[in-house]
């Protein structure tokens, strides 16, 4: 019999502005409905807490969290970039690259699910032996892909290859140069600029270019910091403000600035605008339906806490990092005052700047790997890692 868990106490948002008292009842890894009474299995007494769907972030390359920024840039676009930097036979890359894999892409779950995120879009190959219901986050797997015009070969038959009801990702217009602004053109005669289509970054594309995707249908992710560093620019508020379908992303600790929490307190825009793109907008945006980035009946168990002070669901998820975290219903991180004993299969972590929490992972083992690797400091999407 599957596990009854409700969660009783809490504030529940419903949007960027609204929110009311009421307990969730969770069975399956869905959330039941909300007059169904079952008798729990466990129930977690979140008074005082603000119940709130799972943050998504749209754009990240998970085995690339624990390196550092590379490169002093800016660059005029994402190839300058990767030619200056990459030099895998020197440090810090060929220390990075003896950690295991599989040990870089659960460090950068971990880094999403210490700020909130609960649904991850990793742009690179997914890998189904990691991504299993014990990864930190859910990791999503219904899309297509290819990394960019400059470097992927036969993007079109990657398209192609993509079943019609996903969405098609990939890099384009990351520059601020003519070849950059160029590659929104391309795909547009390739037949690759459509509504299924989301472009990462598009930092290159004037108005000509941005009047193009929205005639398509096309949409957006923004990695602000990452885009800052890069390119020494980003897309402008009306931009953001105009109407395009638009999700935020951290993109890897390569070139950001941070996590989610970072991006959006450095996006430059109000709380309000912001808490739709890591939820219902970037849940759009990525085709996801089983309720990602609401809350409501039926829908996926993911889902964070956050002490209530009175402040909007917008404002809070700005202003605080999750109490409680969890993915399919299955709690997955949790802060000490949630904590009345060490819960089985959980370990602390404590990373600079942000509070210590429980999570479900071997962290002194993944941080002891790390360590062998890359020496004694250890740093998460530039944030030093502490036990």
């Amino acid at each position: 019999m599957a596990q009854i868990v409700r969660l009783v106490g809490a504030r529940v948002a419903w949007d960027a502005i609204r929110s009311e008292r009421l307990d969730v009842t969770i069975g399956g890894g869905r959330i039941l409905p909300f007059d169904a009474k079952p008798e729990p299995s466990t129930e977690i007494d979140l008074s005082g807490y603000l119940l709130l769907p799972g943050l998504i972030n749209a754009h990240d390359h998970l085995e690339f969290n624990l390196f550092p920024r590379l490169g002093n840039g800016p660059w005029p676009n994402a190839s300058a970039w990767a030619a200056d930097i990459y030099r895998p036979e020197r440090p810090p890359i060929r220390e990075h690259l003896l950690v295991p894999k599989v040990d870089r892409l659960i460090w950068g779950g971990i880094k999403n699910l210490l700020s909130g995120v609960t649904t991850v879009a990793q742009h690179n190959p997914y890998d189904a032996d990691v991504f299993t219901a014990r990864f930190p986050v859910r990791v999503i797997r219904k899309f297509g892909w290819a990394h960019s015009l400059a470097f992927t070969t036969g993007v079109k038959s990657c398209a192609e290859r993509t079943p019609r009801e996903w969405p098609f990702v990939i890099h384009a217009a990351e520059g601020t140069d003519d070849a950059a602004r160029n590659e929104i053109h391309r795909l547009k005669e390739a037949g690759l600029l459509e509504k299924r289509t989301v472009l990462v970054h598009a930092v290159g594309a004037g108005a000509a270019e941005l009047e193009m995707i929205r005639e398509s249908g096309a949409s957006i992710i923004w990695c602000p910091s990452s885009n800052r560093f890069t390119l020494g620019w980003t897309l402008a508020p009306d931009v953001v403000r105009s109407g395009l379908p638009i999700a935020l992303g951290t993109d890897s600790a390569l070139t950001a600035g941070g996590d989610i929490i970072d991006e959006m307190r450095g996006a430059g825009l109000a709380a309000e605008e912001i808490y739709p793109l890591v939820t219902t907008q970037a849940a759009s945006v990525l085709r996801l339906r089983a309720g990602e980035g609401t809350i409501r009946e039926h829908g996926v168990a993911d889902l964070i806490a956050v002490r209530h002070t009175g402040q909007t669901p917008a404002q809070s998820i700005l202003n605080a990092q999750p109490a409680l975290a969890m993915v399919r219903g299955r709690a997955m991180l949790l802060s000490d005052s949630l904590v009345p004993r060490i819960p089985k299969g959980f370990q602390r972590v404590h990373v600079e700047g942000r509070e210590s929490r429980w999570i479900r992972a071997d962290v002194a083992r993944l941080r002891a790997n790390a360590a062998r690797a890359i020496g004694p400091e250890v740093r998460l999407a530039g944030r030093r890692i502490c036990i």
